[in-house]
């Protein structure tokens, strides 16, 4: 087989939802600071029944920004 005929897959497509472990996860925070920053109102968010769930674009909107005032409980 040559190179000419191997294809690649492709990337896989980010996930649309994010539970809060895999949001803290992917933002290199730890769950309890996500909590925080969600009672703060700082991300938009979905709800399935009991289970709160944060878009991809607002993590990556957050992600973005700076945040200088820190975590207040």
């Amino acid at each position: 087989m040559t190179a000419q005929n191997r294809t690649t897959p492709p990337a896989p497509a980010p996930r649309l939802l994010y539970d809060r472990k895999a949001a803290a996860y992917q933002l290199s925070i730890s769950v309890r600071a996500l909590d925080y920053l969600l009672a703060a109102g700082e991300f938009k968010t979905r709800r399935i029944g009991r289970k709160v769930l944060i878009p991809h674009p607002e993590l990556i909107r957050f992600a973005r920004g700076d945040h200088f005032g820190g975590l207040a409980a």
